[in-house]
């Protein structure tokens, strides 16, 4: 248990020390393809609710929801960068 929780601590850190040091324009390319990776999180996550125990099952369900609203956060927040490169009678809901 105690390796597990020393796992999570070192992870957070490299997680928060490589986010800082990319530059802000490649963020949303990032984000696009951390989404794929979240996706393979929601079918782990339901593949989880499946094992038997009220705590796993209740983690797992957790989890799902977690990674569900990442996903979705993720293509919200996508979407409006790509919107911000349109031409502005694409904002407008125009044809290009």
């Amino acid at each position: 248990m105690t390796m597990l929780i020393l796992v999570l601590v070192l992870s957070s850190f490299l997680g928060i020390e490589l986010i800082r040091r990319i530059p802000s324009q490649l963020h949303t390319p990032l984000m696009s393809g951390s989404n794929a990776i979240s996706g393979i999180t929601i079918v782990g996550a339901i593949v989880a609710t499946s094992i038997e125990g009220q705590w796993a099952s209740v983690l797992a369900v957790l989890a799902l929801l977690a990674a569900t609203i990442n996903v979705v956060g993720g293509y919200v927040v996508t979407n409006r960068m790509l919107d911000m490169f349109g031409g502005k009678k694409q904002r407008q809901g125009g044809k290009p």
